[in-house]
């Protein structure tokens, strides 16, 4: 869980580097909290068929927005690729699949130029 909330501390931080861990546990605790509040929404009725998404998902979404971009701008750093590299999933099917490839990537051993690794870091 300190994962997830250390994202959120450094939630405006797009310098740096972040480890696979901490992507990816802030990635699965937001499907998890998604898939909980989609639940809620659609047994209170804020569920919208035409939008696929309720109230709830929509308000959480939203505040997890800029954490989440952070993070994964961070987690490009960590394999020594500019942040820019995020808009690619902008592309259809593929600019998803190049970033999923990008995110399971080991850390780039060392220090880069985006600081140092978050592996040697922690211990």
């Amino acid at each position: 869980m300190n994962w997830y909330i250390d994202v959120f501390k450094k939630y405006n931080v797009f310098d740096g580097r972040s480890g696979r861990k901490e992507y990816w546990y802030f990635f699965l605790f937001n499907i998890i909290i998604g898939l909980f509040l989609a639940v809620i929404d659609r047994a209170t009725g804020t569920f919208s068929p035409d939008a696929r998404i309720g109230l709830l998902g929509a308000i959480f979404m939203l505040a997890v927005l800029i954490s989440g971009i952070a993070v994964s701008v961070r987690r490009l750093h960590d394999i020594d690729r500019s942040g820019w590299w995020l808009l690619i999933g902008l592309i259809p099917f593929i600019g998803a699949i190049v970033l999923l490839l990008f995110m399971v990537q080991d850390s780039k051993p060392g220090q880069n130029k985006y600081g140092v690794n978050p592996k040697s870091a922690a211990s």
